[in-house]
């Protein structure tokens, strides 16, 4: 993942936290697989008919894409990497918010979700500029570390460590890293002095 260019989902809700994210009762699975039909659950499922609740975002049919933009404090709550889990497999490769709980931005990152952080002021701009146009393209340069969105005149730098970054644009996790640097630790072990 180098560049996403998408259209986004708007979420513009505060404090979304883990269970609201994937609920509890949902967690009985340790594979990853299958959460995304279970994302914000409660709130695109009627709790008596079971059916979908038609003005739900992710029902409603107006909006689409890759991105996910959400408001301030997005993931707080437990620590169950299930969020992250859940909204990977739904699809969403980015979550835009002006706010992340530390455990659940750690988890995104570990599970190929970049969580890029915003002023809630670029955030506020975001939410209207979708409102007005639900076809508006948003592209995110991980390796220039980038968002911009022409239509509204964003273009905003972002934070993102090495690492992380690496693993993100190579689709690693943290074994993949650690083998990708094979022949350096190779090369390391030959040079070493033996004591």
């Amino acid at each position: 993942m180098k560049i996403i260019k998408s259209t986004i989902v708007p979420l513009p809700l505060e404090n979304v936290d883990t269970d609201q994210i994937i609920p509890a009762r949902f967690l009985k699975s340790t594979s990853r697989d299958g959460f995304g039909e279970n994302l914000f659950r409660d709130w695109r499922y009627d709790k008596i008919t079971g059916e979908k609740v038609a003005d739900f975002v992710l029902n409603a049919g107006v909006y689409a894409g890759d991105i996910l933009v959400a408001g301030k404090n997005f993931g707080c709550g437990s620590s169950r990497e299930h969020a992250a889990w859940a909204i990977n497999d739904y699809g969403f490769k980015v979550v835009i918010s002006s706010f992340f709980a530390d455990i659940f931005k750690n988890n995104a990152l570990n599970n190929q979700i970049l969580p890029l952080k915003v002023s809630d002021e670029i955030l506020d701009i975001i939410f209207k500029g979708v409102e007005k146009n639900p076809e508006m393209e948003v592209t995110v340069d991980i390796p220039n570390q980038t968002l911009v969105i022409p239509e509204i005149g964003v273009q905003e730098s972002f934070e993102i460590g090495t690492y992380k970054k690496r693993c993100l644009i190579n689709n690693y996790d943290d074994i993949d890293y650690i083998l990708s640097l094979t022949d350096q630790v190779k090369t390391f072990e030959k040079t070493r002095a033996v004591i």
